[in-house]
């Protein structure tokens, strides 16, 4: 008697958090349609590619692995081959796509992953290659299925899309305007991840404190409330929040739920008012000062990192300038620093005053060495202190110790003997490092 081999299913993920999402609900969907995950390349019967545009380099990687697949199609004629996410959003990049790589069978957009089903099974009945692309998005679908790791967070969206149409960026074109979840839909997938042993949660949103402007009858401080009242969840974290809406109720909320952990993600891009101004951002030096001192006066210990771009156009040494000099004055925790890449289709791509690359480099080495200096700084002043951590699992770089965060965000190394994923522990903080710190489990 034959059996039938299991059909199996490998997603390669470029980019950000709500693209892992995304990958989440890809293999829900092919799990769905009775596939398992591989992480061998040889053995897989489908390869699902989740895009990023964001930045050039995360494209030119898409561009090389999809090169690379090509002499695994040659080998495997049955093996599919799909490309999806922010990339493929865009119609010039997807048909650009569809004449370079002919090995490619399918590709579609972010406004098209909940019609993901049905397009497999076309590709699988036909196999003949399919293009989607819708420009507008179609809402917000909820109960898509979705496969999560092992573990004890999850990112949960509560919006998609983006109003805010800063210049630089490609995130409206791509991922749309901002639609909000409903309060009910978002608690419920929370309730479940509770329910399934989940305690951490980090709402998502490419502007995730805009949340419900949309809806009329609520707010994002109104939701961490809700969000913080079910039982099981111990921590929420959520990202990304932009100044401009950054809010006294959101404050007040950070200060007065229990859950809501000390640590807020606030892009702030440049020091420059010039700049701010060119790039759209909506608020001025003074008033990103003003609310990071609201901030720390109203949550004590609260950590804080930041976005920050070397090399827009028009940038001048005295603009970049201004961005050391806020940096040095903030004293951010942590920050994501890059260079200014063109991005077609967005207002800065035409704009004049397009930085040299050697003045780029230069100034991202400044802006990185001038943050790990203080990084390291501001972690060194932990060496003594108590905090609460909770364990992630092993370490990954050192089997014998345990990692975790706080709920400032730092990441812990410790020893515990008898000690597993999800329990909390208050660790003494005896050595640290540029992106960790190290200490010792205190008794209760």
């Amino acid at each position: 008697m034959s059996t039938l081999k299991q059909k199996k299913y490998l997603i390669i993920t470029f980019g950000c958090q709500m693209n892992e999402h995304d990958a989440e609900v890809m293999a829900g969907t092919l799990e769905q349609l009775g596939y398992i995950n591989t992480d061998d390349r040889e053995e897989a019967d489908i390869i699902l590619i989740n895009t990023c545009c964001v930045r050039e380099t995360a494209e030119n990687k898409v561009y090389g692995l999809l090169g690379r697949l090509r002499k695994l199609k040659e080998k495997n004629h049955e093996l599919i081959i799909a490309i999806g996410g922010c990339m493929t959003q865009q119609e010039e990049t997807a048909l650009k796509i569809k004449q370079r790589f002919s090995h490619v069978d399918l590709i579609f957009g972010t406004h098209s992953l909940h019609e993901l089903p049905d397009l497999i099974r076309k590709i699988e009945a036909k196999r003949s290659r399919l293009l989607i692309h819708k420009r507008e998005h179609q809402g917000v679908f909820e109960n898509l299925p979705i496969k999560r790791g092992p573990g004890i967070k999850a990112w949960v969206p509560v919006t998609y899309g983006c109003n805010n149409f800063c210049t630089y960026c490609i995130v409206p074109y791509v991922r749309g305007r901002e639609r909000s979840r409903k309060p009910v839909d978002i608690c419920s997938d929370i309730d479940k991840l509770a329910r399934a042993g989940f305690q951490e949660v980090t709402l998502l949103g490419q502007n995730v404190n805009s949340y419900g402007k949309d809806l009329g009858n609520t707010d994002f401080a109104d939701l961490l409330s809700r969000v913080n009242a079910i039982d099981g969840i111990t921590r929420i974290r959520f990202m990304t929040s932009h100044p401009r809406d950054f809010t006294g109720s959101l404050i007040k909320a950070v200060t007065g739920l229990d859950k809501v952990c000390e640590h807020i993600h606030l892009p702030v891009q440049a020091g420059s008012d010039t700049i701010l101004k060119a790039m759209n951002r909506g608020y001025s030096r003074e008033y990103y000062f003003e609310l990071v001192q609201t901030i720390r006066s109203h949550i004590p210990g609260v950590s804080l990192t930041t976005d920050i771009m070397a090399g827009f156009p028009g940038e001048t040494e005295a603009d970049f300038e201004e961005t050391l000099e806020l940096l040095e004055k903030i004293r951010f925790d942590g920050a994501f620093t890059f260079v200014y890449n063109v991005r077609e289709g967005t207002p800065a791509a035409k704009m004049p005053g397009q930085v040299p690359e050697e003045v780029k480099s230069s100034r991202i080495k400044r802006l990185v060495d001038l943050q790990n200096a203080i990084s390291l700084q501001l972690n060194q002043s932990e060496v003594g202190r108590l905090h609460e951590v909770l364990v992630d699992g092993s370490n990954k770089t050192n089997a014998n110790l345990l990692s975790g965060r706080t709920r400032t965000n730092k990441l812990v190394k410790f020893s515990a003997a008898g000690k597993s994923p999800g329990d909390t522990v208050r660790v003494l903080i005896k050595s640290s490092a540029l992106t960790y710190l190290e200490g010792e489990i205190v008794s209760e």
